[in-house]
């Protein structure tokens, strides 16, 4: 059978910080080349739609696997498979990924017959099974964590194995054009799954029932020796929860003398509490670190339930200092913020040295404040839930509310990515520039475009095509459990 899997178009953060290779949609595409089909894998990041119609023209594909991890790309997903259907009537059409899994019967909905199924939770364990039921073979409600129009299978599985099913990195083209600020180009890596904490605002932890799975340090290290790459990104939720399992991995690499620089992603307390672990990866090339402070104050951290205290955040920047590891750190806008909020927080991220980012809160589907807070959404178009817009009320005017969240933004972006920062960057520019990578030099001009309040307000003011459903009952915090899409203890083959 000829699969075609697809990723679909960048998100605005996408077209400025960062374009990741789609690590998980390799793996599912990985597994269905290994059950013996013809496989390729076009990511719409890098490629055009264009692309993806020729592709349909041309090649013909017999089946179409569609990731969609981010909530705002439903709508191009959907118009994509309705395209397929009209275009290739035969064509059978899964979708899967983190949002998907969240969305199916609203996908199913929306897609008005063009999407055959969903599935939910992990794909690359059922995805020969699906691509075996196209075919003729077994009915698709008979597969773990498929959702069809006619009903759906038993519970999504949890791979028994992470180190059994390698992504397919040979069917991503284009590689160069994957990068994460100047670490260009890079490749994505994962070492774990899942995250044991459970924050209010965070899906992560939902999605695999708060397990946490982790591959073994020969693997880790053997997959990081076959990257071509000079820079990798580390993609768990938070990277070295558990001490030993780093260590381990660092004395695996020292083994096989892999060198490369990396971006990961961990919490303060993490950080304070392993500082060891992160100074021998600071040896090996850990260059940048990504920590999710969220906020500046203890009511907005007690908000989000980081279960971490102010105090905790500033040790962990100056254990991060000492370490020489640069950090990015996220805060989260709340619509409710007025103009002096704004003001305090451009102060706040003027007087520290690290990068700082800003997100707007947003609910999404399997997370607690989905269910809390989702009687207030002032819209339900999918393309604005992509924490660049807002989708609760504003306390100020929306347009004022972006003139301060942009206005922000381009304090945040001279500070780091202006004249002078390209001057202190001169020679990593120059570099880059001589291996003929250009997108963190693209980078740094993009913000003006991409920030800017008409073009916000423009989006919200888009036709909408299709919109959320919300979430039945009181709008109060339902048990943690009724939000799982993975339960710990249903493992494949357990």
């Amino acid at each position: 059978m000829r699969v075609l899997f697809v990723h679909p178009s960048p998100l605005i953060f996408s077209e400025i910080y960062l374009r990741l290779e789609p690590l998980g949609l390799e793996t599912v595409a990985g597994a269905a080349e290994a059950a013996g089909h013809e496989v390729r894998l076009l990511d719409l990041q890098v490629f055009r739609p264009a692309d993806y119609r020729r592709a349909l023209g041309t090649w013909r594909p017999d089946a179409i696997g569609f990731s969609l991890n981010y909530l705002a790309n439903v709508p191009e997903v959907v118009a994509m498979a309705a395209e397929a259907r009209t275009q290739l009537p035969d064509c059978r059409i899964v979708v899967g990924g983190h949002s998907a899994s969240f969305t199916a019967a609203d996908l199913l909905r929306h897609a008005g017959g063009a999407i055959d199924c969903v599935v939910r939770g992990e794909g690359e364990g059922v995805i020969a099974r699906v691509l075996d039921a196209f075919a003729g073979g077994a009915a698709l409600e008979t597969i773990p964590g498929v959702v069809t129009a006619a009903g759906s299978g038993p519970a999504p599985l949890l791979e028994p194995d992470l180190d059994a099913r390698p992504p397919a990195r040979h069917l991503t083209r284009r590689r160069r054009k994957y990068f994460i600020g100047e670490l260009d180009p890079c490749a994505s890596v994962e070492f774990t799954r899942g995250c044991p904490w459970d924050c209010a605002f965070c899906s992560a932890w939902t999605f695999y029932g708060r397990s946490y799975r982790k591959r073994s340090p020969e693997a880790c290290a053997a997959e990081l020796a076959r990257i071509a790459e000079p820079n990798v990104f580390l993609v768990d939720d938070v990277a070295f929860v558990r001490p030993e399992d780093g260590m381990a991995i660092a004395d695996a690499m020292e083994r096989r003398g892999v060198r490369k620089q990396f971006y990961l992603e961990t919490r303060a307390d993490v950080l304070l509490r392993h500082p060891e672990v992160f100074a021998r990866w600071a040896k090996l090339g850990l260059r940048y670190m990504f920590l999710g402070i969220e906020a500046i104050d203890e009511e907005g951290l007690r908000l989000h339930r980081k279960r971490v205290h102010l105090g905790d955040n500033t040790r962990a920047l100056e254990v991060a200092r000492h370490l020489g590891i640069v950090v990015a750190i996220n805060l989260i806008a709340d619509p409710d913020w007025d103009e002096r909020r704004f003001q305090v927080v451009r102060e706040w991220a003027l007087e520290v040295p690290e990068i700082v980012n800003l997100t707007v809160n947003t609910p999404y589907p399997g997370t607690e404040t989905w269910h809390t807070e989702s009687r207030r959404f002032t819209t339900r178009d999918y393309r604005l839930f992509d924490v660049q817009h807002a989708v609760l009320p504003t306390r100020l005017p929306l347009r004022r509310f972006y003139e301060e969240f942009t206005r922000t933004i381009d304090v945040l972006n001279r500070k780091h990515l202006g004249w002078r920062a390209l001057w202190d960057v001169f020679g990593v520019t120059a570099r880059l520039l001589a291996r003929g990578q250009t997108n963190f030099l693209r980078m740094l001009w993009k913000f003006g475009g991409v920030y800017d309040v008409d073009r916000l307000l423009a989006d919200h003011a888009r036709p909408v095509t299709c919109e959320l459903s919300l979430p039945g009952g009181t709008h109060v915090r339902p048990p943690a459990e009724a939000l799982y899409v993975h339960r710990a203890s249903a493992v494949a083959g357990a």
